[in-house]
């Protein structure tokens, strides 16, 4: 009967995150630990930091070897915004513009009226 132990197949011999292993039995019949991948977080919303949609959760190193229509929606601040906080700065700068009239347009008829 051989031993039903394994052992880490890389140098580092510790349990740490970076290091967990899957023991797989292999088709000649010997357990192997099997190397498991860190799990890669979505990209956040800058303003909102609510996960962005159409955007793969990957690991930094994969982002440079996807391409870039894989990386962003497309869209005005594709990448780095959500769709509600891209609303939102559309509306604001409307709203600052018309106000921006009404005061010229005010600030107008005051010099008239003078």
């Amino acid at each position: 009967m051989s031993s039903s132990r394994v052992t880490y197949r890389r140098r580092n011999p510790y349990n740490t995150r970076s290091n967990r292993i899957r023991v797989v039995k292999t088709p000649g019949g010997i357990l192997r630990a099997l190397h498991i991948k860190k799990r890669g977080s979505a990209p956040k919303c800058g303003d909102c930091k609510s996960k962005l949609a159409g955007v793969p959760a990957l690991r930094p190193r994969e982002y440079s070897q996807i391409s870039k229509p894989n990386k962003n929606v497309s869209r005005a601040y594709g990448g780095s915004r959500c769709g509600n906080c891209v609303q939102d700065r559309i509306v604001r700068a409307f709203l600052i513009e018309e106000q921006k009239i009404v005061k010229k347009v005010l600030k107008e008829a005051a010099s008239k009226k003078k």
